[in-house]
């Protein structure tokens, strides 16, 4: 049976890199946000704070390599901004005040909508090792 690689590293730490900015940057905006100016638009900042921890336990799932917890913190942002941004284009009343994930990350530079792509994309790439040899050097039916 192949083996699991560690997904933090080599481009994966670069990813741990940018979750780690990303979860900063959106965790940082949204809390001035909640606190400053919540009564403007409440949805919005409570999903952009919403999106802020889903960014920060990414970041942790990804740098400890908890596939699992990385894969769905993933899957929940691809949906999140989708269906955000979606919803903001449709029903842009709702949105009196941009998300961290209206009209798919524009606010951003599209990396919302990217950044879950890419780390769902280096998940897939890293389930199993290419080779079919382990760290210990022993072959898939683990003998020496």
């Amino acid at each position: 049976m192949p083996e699991r690689t560690a997904i933090n590293t080599g481009p994966g730490r670069v990813l741990v890199g940018v979750y780690g900015l990303f979860a900063l940057s959106a965790t940082a905006r949204a809390t001035v946000q909640l606190a400053t100016q919540f009564s403007h638009a409440p949805l919005a900042y409570l999903l952009s704070a919403l999106s802020g921890v889903i960014y920060i336990v990414a970041t942790v799932a990804l740098a400890r390599s908890y596939r699992r917890l990385a894969l769905a913190c993933c899957t929940v942002e691809l949906i999140g901004v989708l269906v955000i941004g979606t919803a903001s284009l449709v029903y842009p009343a709702a949105f009196p005040k941009a998300t961290v994930w209206s009209v798919y990350g524009i606010g951003y530079g599209f990396v919302p909508l990217i950044l879950p792509v890419l780390g769902l994309l280096w998940l897939s790439r890293s389930g199993t090792s290419r080779s079919g040899t382990s760290r210990s050097g022993r072959g898939r039916t683990g003998q020496a």
